[in-house]
């Protein structure tokens, strides 16, 4: 009964504070006005500056600042516990994080759609914009490079969800040609192509599993560039330059109007499922997992500051203001829509965080099953806990388990959330030695999204609906949304490549077909070097950098906001806290990362990964200094927009 309570009162918390908090920001902070002049209306281009119903833009949106944000950092970090988790992410959602993305949105339509660090070079000063675009474009670059990555393991772990990711693309073109160019409705037509998704998932879990490995014979990984990863990849890098440079209304608009469909269907059925099962007692948020572990292996890094830059998408995400100020900006067609777009989807955000930290526990708390057999044939089978112990149930150290193990019982409560999370358990062998397995060395990405896939397929299974399809059902959410990021990242990438190139000079750059390739053509680079697991893995060498860098361009953007602000003589307290907190803490996990004697990057050797390190935090640090110099005289004096540029001037003619 404890999940269905804390997930109702969550959303509760949701409701009230986007019609409180929400709207005290969006009335007496930023005084939003309808009859305002909105980027998309003044430099209309029907490619990136688009009028759009809010309802549209919120799809596209939501759905961009999701991706699998919300799901792994929340399912990495009840390695802690799910309480500190829940914790931040509900409060940072309408603390921070709302506040961050809505504050972002506001500030770039009221300076033409510009992206946030164009504006960081008019609010704070000329240098701020070079230091906030350098580190723009540092972030997508890696963003890109690992998102490839990331797709084509869930493409490889769940082949079922293959079908259904790629059969959305072409209906999501049919839809926008036809509400572009034909006037029609896009509410169902889009519904219609839900349904033909749930129907390709169907298909890929029952008949069509598309899996490269499989059909080709070759590895996921390995010393050849001719594995699944690098194929991946480098489709999904074409897909992502056509989709970029087309017309937002051609493919991105209706296929994330889709996705957000998909997302509050699949929300939906979580919900009731998790109602389901916590009203018979099935799922029990206590009795599957600690509210604050105490078992924590000393390989793992301390929940404190981690913990803040571990769950960023569900609670606060500097990614999300490249988002609002980067393409949402552009196709807002009222301010007045801003709170709905801005505040009102990072708290949805805030809601599926709360439901993947519970599925991840509860939901996994249920039982855990193994995939066996191959193809269409695959099928799941009971993990037991003889089995999963690998040793007599008399050789185990009792206190690890709640009671002792009995042939042919399935793995669930404490078990099973150990199980998935590899947290240390200690195994005592016949001969009175002692084994030590787990701890976070071992906490790899599989386990991350299957802890959310297969907690989320035991709720929906509660409803009914076959564990099968219920995975499957889970892939799909998560394989589309990862893939939704990976070509608006894309797109945004782009925007900031111009406007770094406009501040340089380079005309060639300036032209959105070649700024798109430059963008593709340097994260393929980084993405398909020789990494970890061989070819193909080069993005994982610098993801531990991207936590706290993510986190860090939070911070910049706050600053950004509490600077135009305080040049308009407006309250600013409400945005100077989380800005502290947002530089303070990924700060400290960077250095920790840097400097500890036992894991840290100067003393394993870590030479690229600590370079990196160092040159962001000398940007931020020359970042906050440039914004000291300037707090002095930036009250009331708010600098003026230049003039209008032409499309021409802009590159993109």
């Amino acid at each position: 009964m404890n999940t269905l309570i804390i997930a109702v009162l969550s959303f509760i918390g949701f409701i009230v504070a986007y019609h409180t908090y929400g709207k005290w920001l969006a009335r007496k902070i930023f005084g939003l006005d309808t009859h305002a002049t909105v980027p998309s209306e003044e430099l209309r281009d029907d490619v990136d500056y688009v009028p759009t119903k809010k309802e549209i833009i919120f799809g596209h949106h939501f759905t961009s600042i999701a991706g699998t944000g919300p799901i792994v950092g929340p399912a990495i970090a009840v390695f802690w516990g799910w309480l500190p988790a829940l914790l931040w992410v509900v409060l940072g959602s309408i603390f921070i994080g709302a506040v961050h993305d809505f504050g972002a949105l506001v500030v770039s339509l009221r300076n033409r759609g510009q992206s946030i660090g164009e504006v960081a070079g008019r609010m704070i000063a000329p240098r701020a914009k070079f230091l906030f675009l350098f580190v723009l474009f540092a972030g997508l670059t890696i963003v890109l490079a690992i998102f490839g990555l990331v797709i084509a393991l869930i493409f490889s772990y769940y082949p079922e969800s293959v079908l259904s990711v790629w059969v959305e693309i072409p209906l999501a073109v049919v839809i926008g040609v036809w509400i572009y160019r034909r006037g029609g409705n896009i509410l169902w037509p889009s519904i219609i192509a839900l349904g033909v998704m749930y129907l390709a998932m169907g298909l890929g879990a029952y008949v069509l599993p598309i899996d490269l490995g499989q059909w080709f014979g070759i590895p996921l990984l390995g010393q050849t560039y001719m594995s699944v990863v690098v194929i991946w990849t480098l489709v999904l890098f074409v897909y992502c330059f056509i989709a970029s440079v087309l017309p937002v209304w051609t493919l991105l608009q209706p296929r994330d109007f889709i996705n957000s469909h998909e997302l509050v269907v699949a929300l939906l059925l979580l919900v009731l499922g998790l109602g389901v099962a916590g009203l018979t007692g099935q799922a029990d948020l206590g009795a599957s997992a600690p509210a604050i572990a105490s078992d924590i292996p000393p390989d793992a890094p301390p929940i404190w500051p981690f913990l803040f830059i571990t769950i960023a998408c569900g609670a606060v995400s500097g990614f999300h203001c490249m988002v609002s100020s980067g393409t949402s900006s552009k196709q807002v067609a009222s301010e007045g829509d801003a709170q709905y777009v801005g505040y009102g989807a990072m708290l949805l955000e805030g809601g599926l965080a709360v439901v993947v930290i519970l599925a991840c526990c509860a939901g996994i708390g249920m039982g855990i099953f193994n995939r066996t057999g191959t193809g269409a044939n695959y099928r799941f089978e009971p993990i037991l806990k003889e089995a999963r112990l690998e040793s007599a149930p008399t050789a185990i150290d009792s206190a690890r388990l709640q009671s002792a193990p009995t042939a042919g019982e399935v793995v669930t409560g404490h078990d099973a959330w150990r199980t998935r999370y590899a947290t240390q358990t200690t195994l005592t062998n016949a001969d009175g030695t002692t084994t030590v397995k787990g701890g976070w060395a071992s906490h790899a990405l599989k386990q991350k999204v299957s802890a959310f896939v297969d907690g989320g397929g035991n709720f929906l299974a509660t409803l009914g609906i076959p564990l099968k399809m219920g995975i499957a059902i889970m892939a799909v959410l998560v394989a589309s949304f990862a893939a939704t990021t990976l070509d608006t990242a894309t797109r945004l990438q782009r925007y900031v490549i111009q406007e770094l190139a406009q501040t340089a000079n380079i005309k060639p750059l300036q032209n959105r077909y070649i700024a798109t390739a430059f963008a593709l053509v340097l994260a393929a680079a980084v993405a398909l070097f020789q990494g970890p697991g061989g070819p193909g893995s080069g993005g994982l060498t610098l993801w531990p950098l991207f936590g706290a860098t993510n986190q860090l361009l939070a911070g910049l953007a706050f600053m950004v906001i509490v600077f135009y602000l305080l040049r308009r003589n407006k309250p600013f307290w409400f945005a100077l806290l989380p800005m502290i907190v947002m530089l303070v803490m990924p700060a400290w996990a960077m250095l920790h990362q840097m400097f500890n004697p036992q894991t840290g990057w100067l003393f394993t050797g870590q030479y690229l990964l600590f370079g990196f390190g160092v040159a962001v935090e000398l940007l931020q640090g020359w970042m906050i200094v440039e914004g000291i110099i300037a707090w002095r005289e930036a009250r009331g004096n708010y600098p003026e927009l230049p003039p209008l540029e032409t499309l021409a001037a802009r590159g993109e003619a």
